[in-house]
């Protein structure tokens, strides 16, 4: 790999002897029904990380950019279509936009967490968008749950701990990227969360299906992109405060950011914290599921003609009590929600804001680097990243942990476009990681490792008029050194050494009918190398009740999919249609053998032991928008997931239950020089009862309805809009427990009725 890596950047330097030249591009956007200059309007650049936004004459300017390239120009004003269009900066240099109104609120419609920044109508992969606001306006714990209403999205919970499920795949099968970066925290862990500050996020992308052609192994069930602020325009200095609280659990949430640009060279800070006590149910208050989280993050950078560096830093810190925690009661006792028997030490909780042992004490540092070099005949995108992920959990003392990982993760990726040529646009790529990880507390469940991954890819695009189509291949390698471990002179861990290798390929097509309708289609492979749980575990996984047992002769997974999809969008009516089939190979899950327990840990445990089957996981994804008039806006979406055995004919596990999703939105036309895009919504989500299950691990549970509700609106403060809005959850508190709720064995219901009042200020210092 050391050879293939020289001769890459060998010809990369061979090819590109010349920087590319500079110019300023201008032009003015519009309203194209009247003529009327659109002031504000919000006008960017994604692949060069640069925006800006249009005067009062609706003008916009961006000076000392490349003068090579066709990249998108992506268009945005409140009440009209987003407009995109595919611009040659060669030939370019006055570009104007005129907007069509629009009743109806569109999704981002650029894509940057593909290859390179599309137009979502042209993508081939199904991708959902989530802006800042949306999340902001639903009470949540953390990022997950912010983006778990999409289609096809849900999560598993453990309390306060949130891992994404995306069609039915979780664990090492999502990954999810913050600053281009793959996270990587012992995703393996049940009772893990996701080590991100979620106020950070200006927008998320939802990559549903398979996407190992660009990303390697893990990325079986899809990707989560975590987008960071594009930097501020030239000359400016703005930013943002987020406050809000919730009833349920006193989650009280800030976070405060400020971001410059002074002649390309740009920067940006950011501090958040969120602390809450436990949460409340219908039973009870649901005892040590309490938390606090501080988060820190800064970019320093350059904006220039030959593209951009940007360093990002990042300090995640969080304490998160685990509830359910030391008692342990055979699931067939809760079959059925309403008739469990509740033990009383969990529903024994308090408003105390401070943790009680256990608790997991988790921090995570991140250094990411991302560069776009523009060269004369192409441009090459890298991303550099160090993670230190340290994990520790805390049983009988605040100090002394029991279970203390520590994990270091380097990264790297780079791709090198090759200049369009009659809409052809090749890829070439290669990236990899170094792992090493190091138990430093008594007790062990998997030993001290070292991991090295390698790829290498191809990807091809062709466009025409209405039609897109793209292919690829993927060589990947992985491999796993672990460290013997003896404890009182015996071999608790052996050493071992592990190969994984695969080739992978996919083919995606999308067709535009028109500016209504369009369709998408894939087909590929993908594939997972067994990570080191699976591979080599041996003892107590504290907060999942079992002894675990690795397995050194697992196998790859082995993805073979297909996704297709049916999009119809006019200014009144969006709907989507998604259909899904994935074949997997050597599907590594966990099973209890011949009734095999341990005695003598915990009064006795049940043992699990890693195998694999085949197994098949297929459904659908629908969503239909309804936006009769400027007043009223209807929502609705439809997901089911289901997974088999194809080996034992049995349900695979944490399968989410089938979910209808109703809201009705109110948006009156508030005639005032103060108030502006007020709403008013009134949701009911119906999650069914989930009768596929995996009998030796779980049992049926019931069907619930939830009403929420939410307002909000935008009071203007001088020049700023301060946005306020209240929202509420399970409005009747319903005693409900989730079918991905990792506390249904033990009787512990979800959050019972919460409301949060909030409020996002946006705001410019300087211009």
């Amino acid at each position: 790999m050391k050879i293939i890596s020289s001769l890459f950047f060998l010809i990369i330097l061979t090819i590109n002897s010349v920087a590319a030249s500079v110019l300023a591009i201008s032009g003015k956007v519009t309203d194209a029904n009247t003529g009327a200059p659109l002031a504000g309007a919000s006008v960017s650049i994604s692949e060069l990380r640069i925006s800006t936004s249009t005067d009062e004459n609706g003008e916009y300017t961006f000076a000392r950019i490349p003068a090579r390239g066709r990249f998108l120009i992506e268009v945005r004003y409140v009440g009209y279509k987003t407009e995109t269009q595919m611009v040659d900066l060669s030939t370019s240099a006055n570009i104007n936009f005129s907007l069509q109104p629009s009743i109806i609120e569109v999704h981002e419609v650029v894509v940057t967490g593909t290859l390179s920044s599309v137009d979502n109508r042209t993508n081939s992969t199904s991708v959902t968008s989530l802006n800042k606001e949306e999340m902001l306006s639903r009470p949540s714990t953390n990022i997950i749950d912010a983006i778990s209403r999409v289609p096809g999205v849900s999560q598993i919970t453990t309390g306060a701990a949130s891992k994404p499920v995306i069609r039915g795949l979780s664990y090492n099968r999502v990954i999810t990227l913050a600053d281009g970066v793959k996270q990587e925290g012992q995703q393996w862990g049940d009772e893990h969360g996701i080590e991100i500050d979620q106020y950070q996020a200006q927008r998320v992308e939802i990559l549903r299906g398979a996407a190992s052609l660009v990303y390697g192994s893990d990325a079986m069930g899809g990707v989560i992109n975590i987008l960071d602020p594009l930097p501020a325009p030239s000359g400016q200095i703005r930013g943002e405060v987020i406050s809000n609280y919730a009833s349920n659990n006193g989650l009280s949430g800030n976070s405060a950011m400020i971001q410059g640009n002074n002649n390309g060279f740009v920067w940006l800070a950011r501090g958040s914290y969120k602390n809450a006590y436990d949460y409340n149910t219908p039973g009870g208050r649901i005892a040590n599921s309490a938390f606090n989280e501080t988060n820190f993050s800064g970019q320093l950078g350059l904006n220039k003609s030959w593209g951009y560096t940007h360093l990002n830093l990042s300090s995640y810190q969080s304490k998160i009590g685990i509830p359910g925690h030391g008692h342990h009661h055979d699931e067939e006792e809760h079959e059925e929600e309403e008739e469990e028997h509740h033990e009383p030490e969990f529903f024994n909780g308090t408003t105390s804001r401070s943790l009680r042992l256990p608790y997991q004490d988790v921090r995570h540092y991140k250094l990411a680097l991302n560069n776009h070099f523009l060269f004369s005949k192409g441009r090459l995108r890298s991303t550099l990243g160090y993670q230190n992920n340290e994990r520790r959990e805390l049983e009988e003392s605040t100090t002394d942990p029991s279970l203390f990982f520590d994990l270091n993760t380097y990264n790297y990726d780079f791709k090198y476009y090759f200049e369009e040529n009659t809409g052809w646009e090749p890829v070439i790529g290669i990236s990899g990681s170094f792992q090493n990880s190091r138990n430093r507390a008594e007790e062990y469940l998997i030993p001290d490792y070292k991991s090295e991954d390698y790829g290498a890819f191809a990807y091809i695009r062709k466009s025409w008029t209405n039609t897109s189509a793209n292919a690829g291949l993927r060589f990947d390698y992985r491999n796993f050194e672990g460290t013997e471990l003896l404890e009182d002179g015996e071999q608790r861990f052996a050493s071992f050494t592990n190969n994984f290798s695969n080739i992978s390929g996919a083919v995606g097509l999308t067709h535009n009918f028109g500016e209504t309708l369009n369709i998408k289609a894939n087909i590929g492979s993908a594939f997972r190398a067994p990570n080191i749980a699976e591979l080599s575990s041996n003892g107590v996984h504290e907060g999942t009740f079992r002894y675990e047992i690795g397995n050194p002769a697992l196998n790859s997974e082995r993805s073979f999919y297909a996704d297709a999809a049916l999009e119809y969008h006019t200014s009144r009516v969006d709907a989507h249609f998604n259909l899904y089939n994935n074949y997997i190979d050597n599907y590594i899950y966990q099973r209890q053998l011949a009734g095999e327990t341990i005695d003598g840990v915990e009064g006795g445990l049940p043992v699990y032991r890693y195998v694999q089957d085949n197994a098949n996981l297929y459904g659908l994804e629908a969503g239909l928008t309804l936006h009769p008039n400027t007043l009223i806006h209807l929502e609705n979406s439809f997901s089911i997931t289901r997974g088999k055995n194809r080996a034992t004919g049995n349900h695979l596990p944490f399968m989410p239950a089938p979910v209808l999703r109703n809201e009705l939105r109110i948006e009156p036309e508030i005639r005032s020089k103060t108030l502006s895009n007020s709403w008013m919504s009134v949701g009911i989500d119906n999650f069914f009862r989930q009768n596929q299950f995996d009998p030796e691990f779980e049992t049926a549970t019931s069907g619930y309805t939830l009403l929420n509700a939410s307002v909000g609106t935008s009071v203007k403060l001088g020049a700023q809009a301060l946005r306020l809005y209240i929202t509420a959850t399970n409005i009747l508190d319903r005693q409900y427990v989730d079918h991905l709720n990792r506390l249904k064995p033990q009787g512990i219901f979800n959050q019972g009725r919460n409301v949060m009042v909030g409020l996002h200020l946006p705001f410019t210092l300087t211009k």
